[in-house]
């Protein structure tokens, strides 16, 4: 990999980390674009995470110090029901990543790739359309039951092509939530997947020197760079109700790669 591939990579994945559309499906798009075998490069992949994880921990930093702060009170505030809610939120993800963790990489190597790629596409743009035309009852929180179903829908994103972001946006807004809340809750609850699964790859070892330093360093900025203007323009988007271009985005992309495989 040289580092005009990094650099692009970067950009791919600090853009679609938090735009609802799915930042594994145009990862593997642009990788069979660039001739990138993006499965033999772990370090560069935890790399990219590590880069979103600290863009969003740039953009959201005064949320994530207001948390921290009311962390550690001996009375229940709101912060620790907030982070609670986070915890809730993360046993569905838990469960499939060492059930499934597997089967979902071997996945990533398959033939039939861009086919399923295409195809959970589809489904990220029809449930942002279905959230942007559903005008469900407000609530002023999101509440542990909630959590545990937009936690859901973050597990069943593990599938290649199905957007993180857009399905857990979407399902919050569909349980008649803010969409101010919906979009911090979506990029606060990934945090702590992203970090343990970083972790887990780091402890076991399989790690490998397969990147240059430069090509990984510049891999890294791009992705920091984009991300923090992605974080940003997401959450002014969700606030703004512009979902369905996403919608529109997602089915032409869908299309596109399953196009592609057929041919």
């Amino acid at each position: 990999m040289d580092t005009l591939q990094a650099i692009l990579l970067g950009i791919v994945q600090g853009i679609t980390e938090f735009l609802p559309v799915s930042s594994s499906g145009h990862l593997q798009i642009a990788k069979e674009l660039l001739g990138v075998e993006l499965e033999e490069n772990l370090t560069f992949d935890v790399t990219l995470h590590a880069a979103t994880v600290l863009s969003t921990m740039t953009v959201l930093r005064r949320e994530i110090g207001g948390l921290l702060k009311g962390l550690f009170s001996r009375r229940f505030t709101p912060q620790q029901a907030y982070v609670l809610k986070i915890v809730v939120s993360m046993i569905p993800i838990g469960i499939v990543g060492f059930a499934f963790k597997d089967r979902l990489n071997a996945m990533l190597n398959a033939p039939w790739i861009l086919a399923v790629v295409g195809a959970m596409l589809l489904v990220t743009a029809l449930l942002l359309a279905f959230a942007y035309y559903a005008k469900p009852r407000q609530k002023e929180e999101i509440s542990y039951r909630d959590a545990f179903i937009i936690g859901l829908a973050q597990a069943a994103a593990a599938m290649p092509g199905l957007s993180r972001s857009g399905t857990t946006i979407a399902t919050g807004l569909l349980l008649g939530n803010r969409k101010d809340a919906v979009a911090q809750f979506s990029f606060l609850m990934v945090l702590a997947p992203i970090l343990g699964e970083m972790l887990l790859e780091i402890v076991s070892g399989e790690l490998t020197a397969g990147v240059a330093a430069g090509p990984l360093a510049a891999g890294f900025v791009a992705a920091y760079a984009t991300g923090c203007a992605a974080c940003r323009f997401m959450i002014e988007a969700v606030k703004r109700g512009k979902l369905i271009w996403f919608a529109l985005y997602c089915a032409a992309a869908g299309a596109v790669s399953i196009i592609s495989y057929a041919l």
